[in-house]
């Protein structure tokens, strides 16, 4: 197991020197989502992770996920986090509840990367508080008729197909939403305005809006009113994945930080010889390693099919904190040149923000964490 998971570590630390080291600040500084990027991890498996392999996919667990997670987001979080969207909420919602001919017809598109998917909960006014949401779903005929608008949407413009869920109920009934797949070029399907951000740059963020999308009745995943159950769900899963994310992104500022701390010399000596440096680098590193010890036992909770919506969100909560914290540090150890995009310390700072803000804030988290701890 252990050899294994080396393995595919090397080879998703091989990739990201190969293919996104030299690129990652221009697409960066554009703004461009590198599609043809997405497809060459598609051919390595990258894509399909937890896909079983009767589907194309890798049919891996998720040690090895997490381990691939962080190794591109220690080169560049944009791309760890369109692997993570890519990986735990289209491909993951369509795996865990799609009936057999979905299965057979998407994953293997998703699984090796001909396809790019995007996951719509999320609205302009009900982020957190989705039970609110305002895109709704109504049966006409043998079809499904959509209207409304979908915000953050990691790869809402250049997906090719997209789990959507819209209520097709009562306001507030948590039984009132269904989870619908939507191929790109569906008439009344189409992209709205893509974001600018502060960081993850390089991973598309945008609008989908649906205005009259009719689809048939087949495209419904699992059964009509359980789509919130389901993206609940697919959240847990998705919490380890974005844990994963903030975990790289925190071992790459801390590993540049231990570089430069031994290089850059003042009064004589490295500046790692200062103990205000080590001290720092002391921190970052028990954080790190605590990080990636709930990361993993969440994820092994999950491979075991336990329950672990507690674990998965300590997990992201404390991950996504700490790679705030820990690219802050990193920074300040570079000191002048930490604030200029000369060295990639100040990406791993713009970048490590959203950890603590998508798939669920930190203070969601702390409610989730708060809920389950008062159940015992």
């Amino acid at each position: 197991m252990r050899e294994n998971l080396d393995l595919i570590r090397q080879s998703a630390r091989d990739f990201a020197q190969t293919h996104i080291k030299p690129n990652f600040m221009e697409w960066d500084e554009t703004q461009h989502f590198p599609v043809d990027l997405m497809h060459k991890m598609g051919e390595l498996g990258f894509l399909g992770v937890l896909v079983p392999e009767k589907y194309q996919g890798a049919g891996l667990g998720y040690q090895e996920y997490i381990s691939i997670i962080e190794e591109i987001a220690k080169v560049c979080g944009s791309i760890g986090l369109s692997v993570a969207a890519h990986n735990s909420l289209c491909t993951g919602h369509i795996l865990s509840f799609g009936n057999e001919e979905q299965k057979s017809k998407y994953l293997p598109l998703l699984a090796t990367g001909k396809w790019i998917g995007s996951w719509g909960l999320t609205e302009a006014n009900t982020g957190s508080d989705a039970i609110r949401m305002q895109c709704v779903a109504h049966p006409d005929g043998d079809d499904w008729v959509i209207n409304g608008t979908k915000t953050w949407i990691t790869h809402g413009k250049s997906s090719n197909v997209t789990v959507v869920i819209a209520r097709t109920g009562e306001l507030l009934d948590s039984k009132g939403m269904t989870a619908f797949i939507v191929e790109r070029g569906t008439p009344g399907f189409s992209a709205g305005k893509k974001e600018n951000k502060l960081g993850m740059r390089a991973s598309e963020t945008a609008e989908m809006i649906f205005e009259n999308c009719r689809i048939p009745k087949s495209q419904v995943l699992g059964n009509v009113g359980e789509g919130f159950i389901q993206a609940m769900k697919v959240l847990d899963g998705g919490r380890i994945s974005i844990a994963a994310l903030g975990l790289g992104i925190a071992k790459g500022a801390y590993e540049a930080a231990v570089r430069y701390s031994q290089e850059r010399q003042q009064f004589g000596q490295a500046i790692a010889q200062f103990q205000g440096i080590s001290f720092k680098l002391t921190d970052m590193a028990v954080k790190i390693e605590a990080a990636e010890l709930l990361t993993r036992q969440a994820a092994d909770m999950k491979e075991r099919g336990l329950k672990m919506t507690k674990e998965a969100a300590m997990a992201k909560y404390y991950a996504s904190e700490i790679s705030v914290e820990v690219a802050t540090d990193a920074v300040q150890i570079f000191g002048g040149y930490g604030y200029t995009k000369d060295f990639p310390v100040e990406k791993f700072y713009r970048d490590s923000k959203l950890c603590t803000i998508g798939e669920g804030t930190s203070e969601i988290q702390k409610l989730v964490i708060a809920r389950e701890a008062l159940k015992a």
